[in-house]
C-alpha cells in the first residue's frame, strides 16, 4: 500500500454522525457509497474511545484489490487506519490471524483495534505514512535492508506446517497462468503456435517441480517496498499488506524484497544482500540450502515464477480494472524476466518466445 498524507480539517468538536456523513459526501465525492455511509456508523461508538475525529476521514492508500483503506486524527493515538473489505471480494479473517501470527515473531504489523468481519471493517494502529519505496536510497539501502532481512527471519523461524494455507503446486500454477492468459494473451495480443504452448508448459513445470523442492516456511507473497513502512520510535520494518500469507517455499519473500518490481538494484548489490541473508538464516538455524550457489540458484528460479505471475497481474489490473498505472513497472520486471531466462538453458524457449514477441535476436549467457 502507498500511505498518502492525510487532510487534517480543524473541529472545534467532534462531529455528530450526520456531520460526518456530509463531511464524506462533500470532500470524498462518494455520495451514493453506501459503505462509506456504513462505514461511518460503525465508527461511531469507537469516538469517545479512541478520540476519533471522523471528519479528517480520508484515503490513505491505492491498493491493487477491493480493499480500501482510510487514515483518521485519533486523540488518543494520533491517528489510525480503517480498512474496508466487501465480504463479496475479500475476507477480513486472514488479515486479523496472519497480524496477530507476525506479532508473535516480534515483527512490527498493524495491530487490530476493532473489528466487524461480517461488515468487512477493521480499525488499525498507524504504521506510518513513509514507505520503503518513498526512503531507499544508495545511503538508506544497507539499513532499510538489513532491517528487512532480520524481520523476515523472524517469520521465518516461528513456521510451522497446518497454520497457514500450503503455497501447494495448484496455486503456483494458477499463478503462472496468468502470464499467458493476461500477458501474452491480452498485452502482446500474442497466439502461441502449438509448439510454444508446450515448450512454456515445460519451463513452467520446470519452475514448479524447484519452487516445490524448497524448504517450506511462513511467505507473506508480497515483502516488497510498497508493503514494508519506515517507522520512528518502533523497530522497522512496519509490515503491511500480509492477509495472502501461505507456507511455501523460503526464498519467495526475499525474492520479492530484492527482485522488487517497483525499484530495481544492481546484481553485484543484489547478491552481496542474498548472501548475508543466507548467513544469517543459517546462523538462525533456518533450513537454507547448505551451498550459497544453490540457494542463489533457487532465489531465481523462484523469481521467474514470481516475474511472470506478476507480468499477468501487472496486465490484468490495466486491461481488466483499469489501473493503467502498473503499466510504468512492466519493463523492470521484464529486465529480471529475461536475465534469468537467458542465465539458464531450461529457459532457453521462454526467452525465444520473448524475443519473437518483442522482435529481438536471441542471446543467451548460460550459468547452468
Amino acid at each position: 500500500m502507498i500511505f498518502l498524507r492525510s487532510a487534517i480539517i480543524a473541529r472545534n468538536a467532534a462531529p455528530t454522525f450526520p456531520q460526518a456523513l456530509e463531511f464524506l459526501s462533500e470532500n470524498l465525492t462518494m455520495t451514493a457509497d453506501l459503505r462509506l455511509t456504513a462505514l461511518a456508523q460503525w465508527l461511531t461508538p469507537f469516538v469517545p474511545h479512541y478520540g476519533l475525529d471522523l471528519s479528517t476521514l480520508a484515503p490513505a492508500s491505492n491498493d491493487a484489490s477491493f480493499r480500501r483503506y482510510f487514515r483518521l486524527s485519533a486523540a488518543q493515538r494520533g491517528s489510525l487506519i480503517v480498512m474496508d473489505a466487501p465480504p463479496a471480494h475479500e475476507d477480513c479473517r486472514p488479515f486479523v490471524q496472519v497480524a496477530a501470527l507476525f506479532a508473535q515473531a516480534g515483527v512490527s504489523v498493524p495491530q487490530v483495534l476493532e473489528q466487524d468481519l461480517a461488515q468487512g471493517f477493521l480499525l488499525l494502529t498507524d504504521l506510518g505514512h513513509h514507505t520503503y519505496l518513498d526512503q531507499l536510497n544508495a545511503d538508506t539501502a544497507p539499513t532499510l535492508y538489513g532491517d528487512a532481512l532480520n524481520a523476515l527471519i523472524r517469520i521465518q523461524s516461528i513456521s510451522k506446517p497446518g497454520v497457514l494455507p500450503i503455497y501447494d503446486r495448484a496455486l503456483l500454477a494458477r499463478e503462472l497462468q496468468l502470464f499467458p492468459d493476461w500477458y501474452l494473451g491480452k498485452q502482446m495480443q500474442a497466439t502461441l503456435s502449438d509448439t510454444e504452448q508446450q515448450q512454456l508448459q515445460q519451463v513452467f513445470d520446470t519452475l514448479l517441480t524447484n519452487n516445490l523442492a524448497q524448504p517450506q516456511v511462513y511467505v507473506h507473497r508480497d515483502y516488497h517496498s510498497r508493503n514494508l513502512m519506515v517507522q520512528e520510535g518502533a523497530a522497522n520494518p512496519g509490515i503491511l499488506d500480509f492477509q495472502d500469507a501461505v507456507h511455501g517455499p523460503i526464498t519467495y519473500d526475499l525474492l520479492s524484497l530484492l527482485r522488487d518490481a517497483y525499484i530495481e538494484w544492481p546484481e553485484e548489490q543484489v547478491l552481496d544482500w542474498v548472501i548475508r541473508y543466507w548467513e544469517k538464516a543459517r546462523k538462525a538455524g533456518l533450513p537454507v540450502a547448505a551451498d550459497a550457489s544453490d540457494f542463489y540458484r533457487d532465489f531465481e528460479w523462484m523469481g521467474l515464477q514470481r516475474f511472470l505471475k506478476v507480468l499477468g497481474i501487472f496486465a490484468r489490473l490495466y486491461h481488466r480494472d483499469g489501473k493503467a498505472r502498473y503499466l510504468d513497472d512492466l519493463p523492470r520486471v521484464l529486465r529480471y524476466t529475461r536475465h534469468v531466462a537467458a542465465r539458464y538453458s531450461a529457459f532457453t524457449p521462454l526467452l525465444k518466445l520473448l524475443d519473437r514477441l518483442e522482435n529481438k535476436a536471441v542471446t543467451t549467457g548460460y550459468t547452468f
